[in-house]
């Protein structure tokens, strides 16, 4: 027997990533991350099989997601980075009110900026 579990579905040989469970009672499919160990009565699905997964008409779908599992980066996210990456490469104004990598605060503690990294003065000196 191998020691990856493949998944349920009728002639797919990829690695089970996910387990279904069907909750009859509440007319509800629970997809959550692989089960530590197989159930007779659970399914185990490659991530396509995963991802296509749907249920039949009155059925709802429950998604657990897995916490050690890395996730999607949101919209929010992505806009966020972008903004960072913008201010990093616009030119810095120095003190004097020409542009260079001098610093925009008047911080005493700090001694050069490049982006939106500064460099500190030790707070022992």
């Amino acid at each position: 027997m191998s020691p990856v579990r493949r998944c349920s579905r009728t002639a797919c040989g990829r690695p089970a990533v996910a387990t279904l469970t069907y909750v009859y009672a509440d007319s509800t499919a629970v997809l959550g991350p692989l089960a530590t160990y197989a159930e007779p009565h659970c399914y185990d699905l490659c991530a396509e099989h995963s991802e296509r997964l749907t249920a039949p008409r009155g059925w709802e779908v429950v998604r657990l997601s897995d916490p050690s599992a890395p996730s999607r980066p949101s919209g929010d996210d992505l806009e966020a980075l972008a903004n960072a990456v913008r201010e990093a490469a616009r030119p810095q104004e120095r003190g004097d009110g020409t542009r260079g990598g001098g610093p925009r605060t008047a911080d005493p503690m700090e001694v050069a900026r490049r982006g939106h990294l500064r460099v500190l003065r030790s707070p022992d000196s």
